[in-house]
C-alpha cells in the first residue's frame, strides 16, 4: 500500500528502525484525498509531540476488514497472514491507527492468527500526550446537551469505537483541547448509544437509496445540535457525516480530531500563495 507522496516527515521502519510505535495509515488514508488529510495532521502532531514513531509504507496492505465483514473470509486471512508476518518481521509491539476498523481487526481479530500487539485508536495516543504535557492541556469546555451555540462543536461516536471497543472518553479529551473551550453539544445518541454513521458491516460499499441513508438521518441529528463544526475519529464517519450534511443542506464542517487539533495548534502549513497575475500587455 503506498502512502500518500506528501506525507510530511513520515519514516518508514527500515528508515527509522528503532521506532517505539508503528503508525497504521490505513487505505482510506492511502487511497482517497480526504482521508489523506487526517494521515497528514497526525503526522504533524507525533512530530510536535516528539514521538519516536514509523510506518510500513508499502509493506502495508488492507487489514481486511471488510473483506471478513462481507463474508469473504479467504481473503481476509490472506491479508491478515501477511500483514503479521511483515509486523513481526519489524518487531512491532505497540501500533497506532486513526480508523476504528483497522484498530479493531489489528487488535482482535489478528490476535486469533498469532498476532497479538498493543493497538491504541489515535485519540487515545493523543490524550495520552496531552497527560503527558507533549501536547497542550484542554481550557475548560462547556458541553451542552440539548442546548445549541454558534460555533459549538458535536462529536460523532463511531461504532467501532464507542460500541464495539467501548472507547468514548479519549476522543472527548482530546476535542476538548482542539475546540478551545468552545461548546461541546452532545447529541442524544452518544458513547455506547451512538447511532452507526451507516458505513460499517461492509456497508461502505453498498449502494442505497440517497433518501434513506443512516448518514443522512445521522448528520439531520448533528445539525439539529445547532453545531458548525462535525467532528469525527474514523475516516468511515468523515465521509458519510459529510455527504449526510450536504444531503441535509448544512453548512457545518467536517473534520476529524486530529484536525481540528492541528488547526488549533496552528500546525497546518502556510497556504501556498498564487501567483502573481501577469502584466497587462
Amino acid at each position: 500500500m503506498t502512502p500518500p507522496a506528501d506525507l510530511p516527515a513520515a519514516p518508514t521502519v527500515k528508515e527509522n528502525p528503532s521506532f517505539e510505535i508503528l503508525y497504521w495509515v490505513g487505505c482510506a488514508a492511502s487511497y482517497d484525498r480526504r482521508a489523506q488529510r487526517i494521515a497528514r495532521a497526525m503526522v504533524r502532531l507525533l512530530r510536535h509531540a516528539g514521538v519516536n514513531f514509523a510506518i510500513l509504507g508499502k509493506e502495508e496492505k488492507c487489514t481486511g476488514d471488510s473483506a471478513r465483514r462481507l463474508g469473504d473470509e479467504f481473503l481476509f486471512q490472506e491479508l491478515a497472514t501477511a500483514n503479521i508476518e511483515t509486523l513481526n518481521k519489524y518487531h512491532v509491539k505497540r501500533i497506532v491507527a486513526h480508523c476504528p476498523h483497522c484498530v479493531n481487526a489489528l487488535l482482535k481479530d489478528y490476535a486469533q492468527f498469532g498476532g497479538h500487539y498493543e493497538v491504541v485508536h489515535h485519540t487515545q495516543l493523543l490524550a495520552e500526550l496531552i497527560r503527558a504535557g507533549k501536547l497542550p492541556a484542554a481550557p475548560e469546555t462547556k458541553v451542552r446537551n440539548t442546548d445549541s451555540l454558534s460555533g459549538a462543536v458535536t462529536y460523532h461516536d463511531p461504532c467501532y469505537l464507542a460500541r464495539v471497543n467501548g472507547i468514548h472518553e479519549a476522543p472527548r479529551e482530546v476535542l476538548a483541547t482542539a475546540i478551545g473551550g468552545q461548546s461541546l453539544c452532545e447529541m442524544k445518541r452518544n458513547r455506547a448509544g451512538t447511532s452507526c454513521c451507516g458505513a460499517g458491516g461492509g456497508r461502505m460499499w453498498m449502494e442505497e437509496d440517497p433518501k434513506q441513508r443512516v448518514s443522512t438521518q445521522r448528520a439531520g441529528e448533528a445539525l439539529a445540535t445547532g453545531a458548525k463544526t462535525v467532528a469525527t475519529g474514523c475516516p468511515f464517519c468523515l465521509t458519510m457525516m459529510s455527504d449526510g450534511v450536504a444531503a441535509n443542506n448544512g453548512e457545518a464542517r467536517v473534520l476529524d480530531i486530529a484536525e481540528l487539533l492541528v488547526e488549533r495548534l496552528g500546525l497546518n502549513p502556510p497556504a501556498a500563495h498564487a501567483p502573481a497575475a501577469p502584466a497587462p500587455s
